[in-house]
């Protein structure tokens, strides 16, 4: 029995609905860079505060476990 399908397959011809890849676009801006340098002096400012806890994997669990939480939602 055949499998019959609505594509056909031409190896000589590419699929042009998919885009060119790298993708034509500026990834790196200005914007993006300044906030990339506020969310790490964030978290080094985190980093340095958990150092600074008793216990800092009960921080790091409950993070964890509140994250888990809110993607299965």
């Amino acid at each position: 029995m055949k499998n019959k399908s609505n594509f056909s397959f031409k190896k000589d011809k590419p699929f042009n609905e998919l885009p060119a890849l790298p993708p034509k676009i500026t990834i790196e801006t200005n914007a993006i860079l300044k906030k990339v340098i506020d969310a790490s002096r964030a978290l080094s400012e985190l980093n340095g505060a958990i150092t600074n806890l008793p216990n800092p994997a009960l921080f790091i669990d409950t993070v964890n476990l509140q994250e888990a939480q809110a993607s299965s939602a």
